[in-house]
């Protein structure tokens, strides 16, 4: 008895350990996982309705004022300014989503908040992380091979008319939805037009022009870029040419005042004249390299003056300066050559060459012509003819005929800013999927179809497993219902409704029968076009199975404290929050 009570003073009398840094925050056990769960349900609140056709759209607002109108998840989570440090997995997997397959990027969010949802009363139960989260990882798997048996090949003859069908329903959920037929058949003459073993998205360019509606949007098979900052004299140079050589530099073409450069004393007049004269010289000798180069065009990253611009119209020759690094390299790409930062070198290997350059305000309705898809000359760039109606004051560059690579820009056209900038990230998801179409031919029904068939494949499954492992593919197998139930939610049906039937129909078998939102009803959306690289369901799949698991892993989360807490730099007169053991 007096034993134990002097160890039991021994351990009291004992000085606290602080091991971590006074003022560190710190949080362990179930609890966490369960804040941490509640963190990624208060994220996904924040974006379930922008999704489908009928979802809304969010107006963010940053700290420097700029406002973007947006129903895109990879969007608005970049924008959101998230803190939790849980609840920044969602924010990756929603880029993650968007880098890979472009689209999907809202669905793969509210896959992983449901996720979280559905084992969040087993986890309040006393049931360990680890048992779900091996549960889910399975569960993941064999919903992903699922959907690999499930998804349909298209024939060769049919591949133009998937494509167009895929790129339209990616675009049903976005602002151009009423554009889709328009738009879809643009991006996939787009991306038709690119090297068919690369498909480099950085070769599509999208330039805005204000002013106008949608349907003037049109497409250029060669570079296209804006008409940049020109010097008095540019009005004289010629505007067109067959064939011509191009030399893109990164050299300032202009001449600077003595004072930005260096400090020189002087005695005379003569001595500050030969200067003067020294650096008009070593201009003229660049201008005359370049033109006895032969290049006929000429771009430059760095300012080209006013001497130089009248220096080349003198002698026929176009020159534009302070040209984007973008629009430079994509030059360099179609047309060859390489970019100079010397005027010693310039020879046919560092020119470029395209078979015909123009400059020319915007014009209106393009006269397109058609490029089948299974024409073997889809590869030759031709140049479009546009009527004489011009819109607008922007004047572009355009080179076509570009012999190195196979390139095109889309010259985008619409009203507010805010709007063009959505109709930008629109056109880039449809990319995208028409990229990720064509290299990965498989598809599958979207508007629910898919997550139902799953649903009821991994319910199936459950029945047929024992133990806890059959709770948690329960939970997934409701979790998959979520898609079609925010669906019906954002369009303002009756959920309940519409999800018996759905169950239903695929009880029967009717594997690809998901939401129809124009008709209130259910619908064979397979039969109905609508749909989905099967790539873009198996990405989303599992990045959100492994965001779910990811978070559920974590049972303690510790903050370190800001520079200048710690000891009385807590402020507020809140005591000191450092992690002790005895």
């Amino acid at each position: 008895m007096y034993i134990d009570f002097l160890n039991e003073y021994k351990i009291k009398m004992q000085p606290t350990i602080l091991v971590l840094k006074e003022g560190t925050e710190n949080a362990q056990g179930t609890e966490q996982v369960v804040s941490n769960i509640n963190a990624c349900s208060a994220i996904v609140d924040a974006i379930r309705t922008t999704l489908g056709p009928r979802g809304m759209d969010k107006l963010i607002v940053d700290a420097r004022g700029k406002a973007t109108i947006s129903n895109d998840g990879a969007t608005i989570m970049k924008l959101l300014d998230v803190v939790h440090p849980a609840a920044k997995t969602l924010v990756d997997i929603a880029k993650s989503q968007d880098a890979e397959v472009g689209d999907g990027t809202t669905s793969v969010v509210i896959l992983a908040g449901e996720f979280l949802k559905q084992c969040k009363s087993f986890i309040e139960e006393g049931v360990h992380p680890r048992i779900v989260v091996r549960g889910f990882r399975k569960a993941a798997a064999m919903a992903v091979n699922q959907v690999k048996e499930l998804a349909v090949s298209i024939p060769e003859n049919e591949r133009r008319s998937q494509l167009v069908k895929c790129a339209a329903t990616a675009m049903s959920s976005k602002l151009i939805h009423q554009q889709k037929d328009f738009f879809s058949n643009m991006v996939v003459d787009a991306v038709c037009l690119l090297d068919e073993d690369v498909l480099p998205l950085n070769m599509i360019g999208i330039k805005k022009v204000q002013g106008g509606s949608l349907e003037e949007t049109h497409l250029i098979s060669g570079v296209a870029f804006k008409k940049t900052f020109s010097y008095a004299g540019f009005e004289m140079q010629q505007k067109h040419y067959n064939n011509p050589k191009i030399a893109l530099l990164n050299i300032e073409l202009e001449l600077k005042a003595e004072k930005d450069n260096a400090e020189v004393r002087v005695d005379n007049v003569e001595e500050y004249q030969k200067i003067v004269d020294a650096e008009w010289n070593i201009l003229y000798d660049k201008l005359e390299k370049i033109e006895k180069s032969g290049a006929k065009v000429v771009l430059s990253k760095l300012p080209i003056g006013d001497v130089a611009t009248q220096y080349f119209a003198d002698r026929g020759m176009f020159c534009a300066g302070r040209v984007l690094e973008e629009d430079l390299n994509r030059t360099m790409k179609a047309c060859g050559g390489s970019i100079q930062t010397t005027v010693n070198d310039l020879n046919d290997e560092t020119l470029g060459f395209c078979e015909f350059f123009e400059e020319k305000q915007v014009l209106k309705n393009p006269d397109f012509l058609s490029f089948p898809t299974s024409s073997k000359y889809l590869f030759i760039i031709i140049f479009i003819i546009f009527t004489t109606t011009q819109v607008g004051g922007e004047r572009f560059n355009f080179f076509t005929g570009v012999p190195k690579t196979k390139t095109c820009t889309i010259i985008l056209r619409g009203g507010a800013e805010q709007f063009m900038e959505e109709t930008e990230r629109s056109l880039h998801d449809a990319i995208m999927i028409v990229r990720r179409a064509i290299k990965n031919d498989a598809v599958v029904a979207g508007g629910g179809a898919i997550e139902m068939e799953l649903s009821k494949f991994l319910r199936d499954h459950s029945r047929s497993i024992a133990g806890k492992e059959q709770l948690i593919f329960a939970a997934m197998a409701k979790a998959f219902e979520i898609i079609p139930r925010q669906l019906c939610d954002n369009a303002g049906f009756d959920a309940t409704n519409i999800l018996n039937k759905l169950r239903q129909k695929h009880a029967q078998g009717n594997t690809w029968y998901g939401v129809d939102i124009m008709a209130e009803d259910v619908v064979d959306n397979f039969t109905a076009c609508v749909w989905e690289p099967s790539i873009v369901k198996i990405n989303a799949i599992t990045a959100a199975a492994e965001a779910a698991c990811l978070i559920l892993s974590v049972d303690e989360t510790v903050k370190n404290p800001r520079s200048g807490q710690g000891e009385g730099g807590m402020g507020g007169g809140r005591p000191p929050m450092g992690r002790g053991m005895f």
